[in-house]
Protein backbone atom coordinates (compact mmCIF):
# COMPACT_ATOMS: atom_id res chain seq x y z
CA UNK A 1 0.00 0.00 0.00
CA UNK A 2 1.10 3.57 -0.68
CA UNK A 3 2.86 4.84 2.51
CA UNK A 4 0.73 7.98 2.56
CA UNK A 5 -2.54 6.06 2.29
CA UNK A 6 -1.39 3.63 4.98
CA UNK A 7 -0.51 6.54 7.26
CA UNK A 8 -3.90 8.17 6.70
CA UNK A 9 -5.68 4.89 7.45
CA UNK A 10 -3.81 4.65 10.77
CA UNK A 11 -5.11 7.99 12.07
CA UNK A 12 -7.84 7.07 14.52
CA UNK A 13 -10.48 9.28 16.06
CA UNK A 14 -9.85 10.42 19.63
CA UNK A 15 -10.97 8.28 22.56
CA UNK A 16 -14.15 9.98 23.73
CA UNK A 17 -14.34 7.91 26.93
CA UNK A 18 -10.87 9.06 28.01
CA UNK A 19 -11.79 12.66 27.25
CA UNK A 20 -15.00 12.44 29.29
CA UNK A 21 -13.20 10.78 32.19
CA UNK A 22 -10.58 13.55 32.19
CA UNK A 23 -13.24 16.27 32.08
CA UNK A 24 -14.94 14.74 35.10
CA UNK A 25 -11.63 14.39 36.93
CA UNK A 26 -10.69 18.02 36.24
CA UNK A 27 -13.95 19.05 37.90
CA UNK A 28 -12.87 17.27 41.11
CA UNK A 29 -9.69 19.36 41.45
CA UNK A 30 -9.41 22.24 43.91
CA UNK A 31 -10.55 25.03 41.62
CA UNK A 32 -13.79 26.42 40.22
CA UNK A 33 -15.04 24.29 37.35
CA UNK A 34 -13.32 25.23 34.07
CA UNK A 35 -11.25 27.97 35.69
CA UNK A 36 -8.00 26.84 34.08
CA UNK A 37 -9.53 27.38 30.66
CA UNK A 38 -7.34 26.35 27.72
CA UNK A 39 -5.10 24.26 29.96
CA UNK A 40 -8.08 22.07 30.79
CA UNK A 41 -8.96 21.85 27.10
CA UNK A 42 -5.39 20.75 26.39
CA UNK A 43 -5.56 18.08 29.07
CA UNK A 44 -8.77 16.72 27.58
CA UNK A 45 -7.29 16.71 24.07
CA UNK A 46 -4.17 14.90 25.30
CA UNK A 47 -6.38 12.32 27.00
CA UNK A 48 -8.27 11.70 23.78
CA UNK A 49 -5.01 11.29 21.88
CA UNK A 50 -3.41 8.96 24.45
CA UNK A 51 -6.61 7.10 25.31
CA UNK A 52 -6.06 7.72 29.01
CA UNK A 53 -5.81 10.52 31.54
CA UNK A 54 -2.51 12.34 30.80
CA UNK A 55 0.03 11.98 33.59
CA UNK A 56 3.40 11.73 31.83
CA UNK A 57 5.57 14.55 30.49
CA UNK A 58 6.19 13.77 26.82
CA UNK A 59 9.60 13.70 25.14
CA UNK A 60 9.65 16.58 22.66
CA UNK A 61 11.13 17.15 19.21
CA UNK A 62 11.00 20.15 16.88
CA UNK A 63 11.36 19.04 13.27
CA UNK A 64 12.66 21.87 11.08
CA UNK A 65 12.17 21.18 7.38
CA UNK A 66 14.39 23.26 5.10
CA UNK A 67 14.00 23.92 1.38
CA UNK A 68 14.56 26.61 -1.23
CA UNK A 69 12.12 28.19 -3.69
CA UNK A 70 12.59 29.10 -7.33
CA UNK A 71 10.08 31.92 -6.97
CA UNK A 72 12.79 33.97 -5.25
CA UNK A 73 13.85 34.85 -8.80
CA UNK A 74 10.84 37.21 -8.81
CA UNK A 75 12.22 39.42 -6.02
CA UNK A 76 9.61 38.54 -3.43
CA UNK A 77 11.91 38.33 -0.39
CA UNK A 78 13.98 40.86 1.54
CA UNK A 79 16.70 38.20 1.93
CA UNK A 80 18.66 36.31 -0.74
CA UNK A 81 18.22 32.52 -1.16
CA UNK A 82 21.75 31.96 0.20
CA UNK A 83 20.33 32.58 3.66
CA UNK A 84 18.54 29.21 3.67
CA UNK A 85 21.70 27.02 3.86
CA UNK A 86 23.35 29.59 6.12
CA UNK A 87 20.46 29.31 8.58
CA UNK A 88 20.50 25.53 8.34
CA UNK A 89 24.11 25.68 9.52
CA UNK A 90 22.98 27.97 12.33
CA UNK A 91 20.33 25.44 13.41
CA UNK A 92 22.86 22.63 13.34
CA UNK A 93 25.30 24.65 15.43
CA UNK A 94 22.63 25.50 18.00
CA UNK A 95 22.63 29.27 17.49
CA UNK A 96 19.18 30.04 16.07
CA UNK A 97 16.12 31.27 17.96
CA UNK A 98 14.51 27.83 17.73
CA UNK A 99 17.55 26.26 19.39
CA UNK A 100 17.35 28.72 22.28
CA UNK A 101 13.61 28.28 22.82
CA UNK A 102 13.75 24.51 22.41
CA UNK A 103 16.49 24.25 25.03
CA UNK A 104 14.36 26.32 27.39
CA UNK A 105 11.44 23.94 26.81
CA UNK A 106 13.51 20.77 27.19
CA UNK A 107 13.05 19.85 23.53
CA UNK A 108 15.45 18.64 20.85
CA UNK A 109 15.74 20.22 17.40
CA UNK A 110 16.14 18.09 14.29
CA UNK A 111 16.91 19.85 11.01
CA UNK A 112 15.96 18.12 7.76
CA UNK A 113 17.40 19.11 4.38
CA UNK A 114 14.48 18.24 2.15
CA UNK A 115 15.15 20.73 -0.64
CA UNK A 116 17.98 23.18 0.07
CA UNK A 117 19.77 24.48 -3.02
CA UNK A 118 23.21 23.66 -1.62
CA UNK A 119 25.25 20.68 -0.52
CA UNK A 120 25.30 20.59 3.26
CA UNK A 121 27.35 18.15 5.30
CA UNK A 122 26.93 17.95 9.06
CA UNK A 123 26.77 15.00 11.40
CA UNK A 124 23.50 16.22 12.90
CA UNK A 125 21.74 16.96 9.61
CA UNK A 126 18.94 14.64 8.50
CA UNK A 127 19.38 14.53 4.73
CA UNK A 128 16.20 13.77 2.76
CA UNK A 129 16.79 16.01 -0.25
CA UNK A 130 14.10 15.66 -2.91
CA UNK A 131 15.62 18.38 -5.09
CA UNK A 132 17.72 21.53 -4.96
CA UNK A 133 14.87 23.94 -4.56
CA UNK A 134 11.47 24.00 -6.24
CA UNK A 135 10.62 25.39 -9.64
CA UNK A 136 9.58 29.02 -9.99
CA UNK A 137 5.82 28.88 -9.42
CA UNK A 138 5.35 32.13 -11.35
CA UNK A 139 6.42 30.23 -14.48
CA UNK A 140 5.43 26.63 -13.82
CA UNK A 141 4.83 23.99 -11.15
CA UNK A 142 6.90 23.85 -7.98
CA UNK A 143 7.44 20.09 -8.31
CA UNK A 144 6.00 16.92 -9.77
CA UNK A 145 3.28 14.93 -8.02
CA UNK A 146 5.85 12.19 -7.41
CA UNK A 147 8.21 14.66 -5.73
CA UNK A 148 5.40 15.97 -3.53
CA UNK A 149 4.57 12.44 -2.41
CA UNK A 150 8.25 11.69 -1.82
CA UNK A 151 8.61 14.77 0.39
CA UNK A 152 5.47 13.88 2.36
CA UNK A 153 6.75 10.35 2.87
CA UNK A 154 10.10 11.69 4.08
CA UNK A 155 8.24 13.68 6.74
CA UNK A 156 6.42 10.54 7.82
CA UNK A 157 9.70 8.61 7.94
CA UNK A 158 11.40 11.26 10.09
CA UNK A 159 8.56 11.03 12.62
CA UNK A 160 8.79 7.22 12.55
CA UNK A 161 12.50 7.37 13.32
CA UNK A 162 12.08 9.82 16.19
CA UNK A 163 9.11 7.89 17.56
CA UNK A 164 11.44 4.89 17.74
CA UNK A 165 13.75 7.03 19.90
CA UNK A 166 10.97 7.71 22.39
CA UNK A 167 9.65 11.08 21.19
CA UNK A 168 5.91 11.48 21.73
CA UNK A 169 5.30 15.22 21.13
CA UNK A 170 6.29 16.92 17.90
CA UNK A 171 6.44 20.49 16.66
CA UNK A 172 6.61 21.77 13.10
CA UNK A 173 9.39 24.12 12.05
CA UNK A 174 10.60 25.32 8.67
CA UNK A 175 13.26 27.32 6.89
CA UNK A 176 13.08 28.48 3.30
CA UNK A 177 13.63 31.98 1.96
CA UNK A 178 10.58 32.95 -0.09
CA UNK A 179 8.22 30.39 1.41
CA UNK A 180 5.48 32.81 2.44
CA UNK A 181 4.75 33.36 -1.26
CA UNK A 182 3.88 29.72 -2.09
CA UNK A 183 2.03 29.50 1.22
CA UNK A 184 -0.10 32.52 0.33
CA UNK A 185 -0.79 31.09 -3.11
CA UNK A 186 -1.82 27.75 -1.63
CA UNK A 187 -4.08 29.46 0.89
CA UNK A 188 -5.80 31.48 -1.82
CA UNK A 189 -6.55 28.35 -3.85
CA UNK A 190 -7.52 26.07 -0.96
CA UNK A 191 -9.85 28.58 0.71
CA UNK A 192 -10.82 31.13 -1.92
CA UNK A 193 -9.48 33.98 0.25
CA UNK A 194 -8.19 36.75 -2.01
CA UNK A 195 -4.45 37.38 -2.29
CA UNK A 196 -5.01 40.84 -0.82
CA UNK A 197 -5.61 39.03 2.50
CA UNK A 198 -3.25 36.06 2.15
CA UNK A 199 -0.08 37.90 1.10
CA UNK A 200 1.99 39.39 3.92
CA UNK A 201 5.36 41.03 4.31
CA UNK A 202 7.26 37.81 5.01
CA UNK A 203 10.85 38.72 5.80
CA UNK A 204 9.97 42.43 5.82
CA UNK A 205 9.43 43.59 2.24
CA UNK A 206 8.35 47.18 1.53
CA UNK A 207 5.12 48.36 -0.14
CA UNK A 208 6.53 47.91 -3.64
CA UNK A 209 7.61 44.43 -2.71
CA UNK A 210 4.09 43.67 -1.49
CA UNK A 211 2.60 44.73 -4.83
CA UNK A 212 5.11 42.56 -6.67
CA UNK A 213 4.43 39.63 -4.35
CA UNK A 214 0.66 39.80 -4.89
CA UNK A 215 1.16 39.89 -8.66
CA UNK A 216 3.41 36.84 -8.41
CA UNK A 217 0.78 34.95 -6.41
CA UNK A 218 -1.92 35.79 -8.98
CA UNK A 219 0.41 34.81 -11.83
CA UNK A 220 1.37 31.52 -10.16
CA UNK A 221 -2.26 30.55 -9.75
CA UNK A 222 -3.09 31.51 -13.35
CA UNK A 223 -0.07 29.73 -14.84
CA UNK A 224 -0.49 26.49 -12.87
CA UNK A 225 -4.32 26.30 -12.67
CA UNK A 226 -4.28 24.05 -9.58
CA UNK A 227 -7.32 21.95 -8.74
CA UNK A 228 -8.65 23.41 -5.48
CA UNK A 229 -10.40 20.12 -4.67
CA UNK A 230 -7.12 18.16 -4.83
CA UNK A 231 -4.73 19.21 -2.03
CA UNK A 232 -1.86 17.25 -3.58
CA UNK A 233 -2.30 19.10 -6.86
CA UNK A 234 -2.25 22.45 -5.05
CA UNK A 235 0.80 21.40 -3.05
CA UNK A 236 2.80 20.15 -6.00
CA UNK A 237 2.01 23.13 -8.24
CA UNK A 238 2.33 25.95 -5.72
CA UNK A 239 4.06 24.61 -2.61
CA UNK A 240 7.52 23.78 -1.37
CA UNK A 241 9.48 20.71 -0.40
CA UNK A 242 9.54 21.83 3.23
CA UNK A 243 5.77 22.38 3.21
CA UNK A 244 5.25 18.88 1.83
CA UNK A 245 7.65 17.48 4.41
CA UNK A 246 5.65 19.13 7.19
CA UNK A 247 2.46 17.59 5.81
CA UNK A 248 4.17 14.25 6.38
CA UNK A 249 5.29 15.25 9.88
CA UNK A 250 1.72 16.16 10.84
CA UNK A 251 0.16 13.04 9.35
CA UNK A 252 2.92 10.82 10.72
CA UNK A 253 2.49 12.25 14.21
CA UNK A 254 -1.26 11.68 14.11
CA UNK A 255 -0.86 8.15 12.80
CA UNK A 256 1.47 7.36 15.69
CA UNK A 257 -0.99 8.81 18.21
CA UNK A 258 1.17 11.82 19.04
CA UNK A 259 0.10 15.46 19.42
CA UNK A 260 1.73 17.85 16.97
CA UNK A 261 2.18 21.57 17.66
CA UNK A 262 1.65 23.75 14.61
CA UNK A 263 3.90 26.80 14.35
CA UNK A 264 3.11 29.81 12.18
CA UNK A 265 1.90 30.58 8.66
CA UNK A 266 3.95 28.07 6.65
CA UNK A 267 3.39 25.24 9.13
CA UNK A 268 -0.32 26.07 9.16
CA UNK A 269 -0.65 25.78 5.38
CA UNK A 270 0.93 22.35 5.78
CA UNK A 271 -1.64 21.63 8.50
CA UNK A 272 -4.50 22.70 6.22
CA UNK A 273 -3.17 20.43 3.49
CA UNK A 274 -2.85 17.53 5.95
CA UNK A 275 -6.42 18.15 7.12
CA UNK A 276 -7.72 18.13 3.54
CA UNK A 277 -5.95 14.81 2.99
CA UNK A 278 -6.97 13.31 6.34
CA UNK A 279 -9.68 15.17 8.29
CA UNK A 280 -9.05 13.04 11.41
CA UNK A 281 -5.56 14.57 11.69
CA UNK A 282 -6.94 17.89 12.95
CA UNK A 283 -7.74 16.39 16.36
CA UNK A 284 -4.00 15.88 16.94
CA UNK A 285 -3.04 19.48 16.09
CA UNK A 286 -2.34 22.19 18.66
CA UNK A 287 -2.16 25.70 17.18
CA UNK A 288 0.70 27.45 18.93
CA UNK A 289 0.39 31.15 18.14
CA UNK A 290 -1.13 33.79 15.88
CA UNK A 291 1.53 34.95 13.47
CA UNK A 292 1.81 38.53 12.27
CA UNK A 293 1.77 37.19 8.71
CA UNK A 294 -1.41 38.47 7.06
CA UNK A 295 -2.95 35.15 6.07
CA UNK A 296 -2.41 33.29 9.30
CA UNK A 297 -5.51 34.22 11.26
CA UNK A 298 -7.94 33.49 8.42
CA UNK A 299 -6.07 30.25 7.80
CA UNK A 300 -6.46 29.14 11.42
CA UNK A 301 -10.13 30.11 11.27
CA UNK A 302 -10.65 27.88 8.24
CA UNK A 303 -8.90 25.07 10.10
CA UNK A 304 -11.05 25.65 13.16
CA UNK A 305 -8.00 25.99 15.40
CA UNK A 306 -7.54 28.61 18.12
CA UNK A 307 -3.94 29.68 18.84
CA UNK A 308 -2.61 29.42 22.37
CA UNK A 309 -0.49 32.59 22.15
CA UNK A 310 -0.36 35.95 20.38
CA UNK A 311 3.11 37.42 20.72
CA UNK A 312 3.22 39.30 17.40
CA UNK A 313 5.83 36.84 16.12
CA UNK A 314 6.57 35.99 12.48
CA UNK A 315 9.92 34.23 12.54
CA UNK A 316 8.98 30.64 11.78
CA UNK A 317 11.55 27.92 12.53
CA UNK A 318 9.11 26.39 15.06
CA UNK A 319 9.68 29.22 17.55
CA UNK A 320 6.01 29.75 18.40
CA UNK A 321 5.50 26.03 18.74
CA UNK A 322 8.42 25.66 21.16
CA UNK A 323 6.90 28.31 23.42
CA UNK A 324 3.76 26.19 23.80
CA UNK A 325 5.61 23.09 25.00
CA UNK A 326 5.64 24.33 28.64
CA UNK A 327 1.88 24.91 28.45
CA UNK A 328 1.38 21.31 27.36
CA UNK A 329 3.56 20.19 30.28
CA UNK A 330 1.47 22.38 32.58
CA UNK A 331 -1.75 20.74 31.40
CA UNK A 332 -0.29 17.31 32.18
CA UNK A 333 1.02 18.33 35.60
CA UNK A 334 -2.31 19.83 36.63
CA UNK A 335 -3.91 16.43 36.11
CA UNK A 336 -1.01 14.56 37.69
CA UNK A 337 -0.22 16.70 40.74
CA UNK A 338 -3.17 18.90 41.68
CA UNK A 339 -5.18 17.86 44.73
CA UNK A 340 -8.85 16.95 44.58
CA UNK A 341 -11.41 18.53 46.89
CA UNK A 342 -11.67 15.25 48.79
CA UNK A 343 -7.92 14.62 49.15
CA UNK A 344 -7.25 18.20 50.27
CA UNK A 345 -10.24 18.42 52.57
CA UNK A 346 -11.56 21.47 50.75
CA UNK A 347 -15.30 22.15 50.67
CA UNK A 348 -16.99 22.25 47.30
CA UNK A 349 -19.20 25.12 46.22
Amino acid sequence: MNPLLKTIENIRILEESAMNETRLYLDTLTKPRGSLGRLEELAVQLAGIAGARPEAILKKAVIVMAGDHGVCEEGISAYPPEVTPQMVANFLNGGAAINVLARQAGADVYCVDIGVNADICHESLISRKVGKGTGNIARGPAMSREEALEAINHGIEVVEGLFGQGYRLFATGEMGIGNTTPSAAMLTVLTGIDAEQTVGRGTGIDDEGMKRKRKVVHRAIAVNAPDSTDPLDVLRKLGGFEIAGLVGVILGSAARGCPVVIDGFIASIAALTAYRLAPNSKAYMIASHASQEAGHRPLLARLGLEPMLDLKMRLGEGTGAALVFPLIDAAVLIVKEMATFDSAGVSRA
